[in-house]
């Protein structure tokens, strides 16, 4: 995704201001970034797609700009000296059934509507259909979020809630904080007839789920598992990385869910279903937390350690909650593994059309896993709270794993692990000389 994210300057906060009317109607909807340039601008660009723009200012001045497919190049009126800080409103109408499709497990993405308003998946490049952003995974800033309804109609989005206005017509504007930066594709707002359900996880934490009026009975019973869920990957990961959690029942027909920060969006028929199958579900989006949201990647191409580590944690999970054994699953993966090296690229090999396909999911569970096998579980695990805790709030890429992991398990890890992550051809697994790779395809 070369065009994704903008250099130039730094985002230094969001504040989003949106005018919600009803279900797929669209609203009037301005974005402002405060922001500081890195170098001299005399236009910058911003990642924004569809929409109908009504103006553009930079420093309270009309600012001439131009749509270049999903860039919005912006030239301010006086040109922005290096070391300045600067603030862009744009003023535009959302279309909130505005949507994008891949053919990889995220399927139809951006603004997704439910039968009374709507639900945001912006991973991986959708937030442009949002709001203008500096959209790449490596970039976080605070957002605010001002968000007007009906009186009859919640919203919740990231974060805290910071204040609920009466505002003339009978409607009702509620202010969200982010509470800690947010890459653009974690981003989340849910309008509709919902309730807030709290709680309390591990030492306190406040848990708040967002669920559907006639789903808060039936969504119960998972929704409850959060807090033993939160105790179980602090065991292995250390510290809940956010100041809240929670769940979003999406009552919607998405195939998958999300970990938008502070508040996974999870499909309603995850939740109503096989509760081996719901756990995974959770355990893998709440992992994100740590291996995605909190520890960014720093491009595409090391997704595979966010949903590696999303997949391995589900798994280990699920291993000793009913499901199948994690070994089980990981000599599924590993018979399967130089198809999946053929067919959508090597775990930290991926094209723009095979990012989100299985290699990144069981595929790069199995590169953790072998990893396992080759340093030993105890070691392993020190490895893992290492990265969390040395990377906690900040962005880290796949070089910077296989350091980190080599300077704590006190040996070379570099040719294990390129061989996993970059090689043509599934190494032999660690202890498990029987296990066999089934040929390739075409």
């Amino acid at each position: 995704m070369p065009l994704a994210g903008n250099g130039g300057y730094t985002v230094r906060r969001y504040t989003l201001d949106f005018d919600w009317q009803a279900p797929r109607t669209p609203f009037e909807a301005g974005a402002t970034i405060s922001a500081a340039a890195t170098q001299a601008l005399s236009r910058f660009d911003l990642d924004f797609a569809g929409n109908t723009l009504h103006q553009v200012t930079v420093d309270g001045s009309p600012a001439r700009y131009v749509r270049d497919g999903d860039e919005l190049v912006v030239t301010p009126a006086r040109p922005i000296p290096r070391g300045r800080a600067f603030t862009v409103h744009v003023a535009y109408t959302a279309d909130p059934t505005q949507q994008r499709h891949r053919d990889d497990a995220i399927r139809d993405y951006g603004w997704v509507p439910t039968p009374d308003g709507t639900v945001v998946c912006a991973q991986p490049d959708g937030a442009k259909m949002i709001f203008p952003a500096d959209d790449h995974p490596s970039l976080r800033a605070p957002i605010t979020f001002h968000v007007t309804t009906p009186a009859n109609i919640g919203a919740v989005a990231n974060g805290r809630l910071v204040s609920t206005t009466a505002r003339p017509g009978g409607r009702v504007e509620r202010t969200y904080d982010s509470e800690q930066p947010i890459a653009a594709q974690l981003v989340q707002l849910a309008i509709g007839r919902f309730r807030v359900v709290n709680s309390t996880g591990p030492r306190g934490l406040p848990v708040r789920d967002v669920v559907p009026d006639d789903l808060v009975g039936d969504t119960a019973e998972y929704r409850s598992l959060t807090p033993e869920h939160l105790a179980w990957l602090e065991q292995r990961l250390g510290p809940y990385p956010f100041r809240r959690y929670g769940v979003l029942v999406g009552d919607t027909e998405l195939p998958v869910a999300l970990e938008t920060q502070s508040l996974s969006v999870v499909p309603k028929d995850d939740l109503l279903g096989d509760r081996v199958d719901a756990e995974r579900n959770l355990v893998h989006e709440l992992t994100h937390h740590w291996a995605g949201d909190s520890v960014a990647i720093r491009r595409w191409s090391d997704l595979w350690l966010s949903e590696g580590h999303a997949r391995f944690y589900e798994r280990l999970y699920s291993d000793s909650h009913g499901g199948v054994s994690l070994d089980d699953a990981m000599r599924d993966a590993y018979e399967q593994h130089d198809q999946w090296r053929h067919d959508d690229g090597a775990p930290a090999e991926p094209a723009a059309d095979t990012l989100f396909k299985v290699m990144r999911y069981d595929g790069s569970a199995l590169v953790l896993y072998a990893l396992r096998e080759k340093v030993g579980a105890a070691v392993f695990e020190r490895i893992e709270k290492s990265w969390v805790s040395t990377y906690r709030g900040r962005t880290a890429g796949t070089r910077d794993f296989i350091d980190l992991a080599s300077r704590v398990a006190k040996q070379d890890l570099k040719p294990f692990l390129t061989a996993w992550l970059h090689g043509p051809r599934t190494p032999p697994m660690p202890g498990r000389p029987d296990w066999r790779v089934e040929p390739v395809e075409d």
